[in-house]
């Protein structure tokens, strides 16, 4: 583990902004499966016909919570972008690059999950069995898969944070084990997908954690006081 340092970051007067966009996305991601999960989504490796039935039953649901995605996405970039921000001088200084590598990140895993929703959309405007069950098998990869990216952006934005003396120890260990469940679980992703079972397990405790981790970050950004305008 890095050693933590008196944080020496950058001054950021967005910096509370950027911690509110972060808990922002944080409530908009458990919206969105407070919506999907009552009305049934199905798992990883569920049968097609509780596929077929949930997409052709349940397209308000999906409407609803695929339209607080854009916003979702937007309020992360704004997150990983204030993160970087606070923490460029202490990064610089040290020549090290963690801060970009979980910002590059939080990018990717936006750029997957722009694919995990645009096929939950096109499975349910798909009536034909043999075209959903392609595209939900699809959907299913590129889900558990997008746990490298979210490994990413903990493990880069956890250390960083450690070493600028942002963010406490105990931090950057929940951000590690979460990195490390996710990353887990996107490296089992043919048998996770293949049937449901425990190993789906891996990926849901890590994406509670990473819940707990961004808003507790983010938290930590909106206390920090602004800095003042230049005269």
């Amino acid at each position: 583990m890095p050693r933590q340092t008196k944080y020496e970051g950058e001054s950021a007067p967005l910096a509370p902004l950027f911690g509110l966009a972060g808990l922002g996305f944080a409530a908009l991601i458990v919206a969105g499966n407070l919506i999907l999960i009552p009305a049934g989504l199905p798992r990883p490796g569920a049968a097609i016909g509780d596929v077929l039935a949930f997409f052709a039953n349940s397209k308000g649901a999906l409407g609803l919570a695929s339209a607080l995605t854009p916003f979702a996405w937007v309020l992360s970039a704004l997150f990983g972008a204030g993160a970087v921000q606070v923490l460029w001088r202490s990064e610089r200084d040290r020549g090290g690059a963690w801060a970009l590598a979980g910002f590059a990140g939080v990018l990717l895993q936006n750029a997957a999950f722009t694919g995990v929703v645009a096929l939950r959309l096109a499975l349910a405007a798909t009536p034909d069995s043999s075209a959903a069950l392609g595209l939900w098998a699809l959907h299913n990869a590129l889900f558990t898969l997008n746990g490298t990216f979210l490994a990413l952006a903990l493990t880069g934005l956890s250390l960083g944070g450690l070493q600028a003396g942002l963010i406490p120890r105990w931090h950057c260990r929940l951000g590690l084990s979460s990195a490390a469940l996710l990353f887990g679980s996107a490296t089992l992703t043919p048998w996770i997908i293949d049937r449901p079972g425990p190993l789906g397990l891996l990926g849901l405790v890590g994406w509670l954690l990473w819940v707990v981790w961004i808003a507790v970050y983010s938290l930590t950004l909106a206390r920090r006081p602004a800095a003042p305008a230049p005269c």
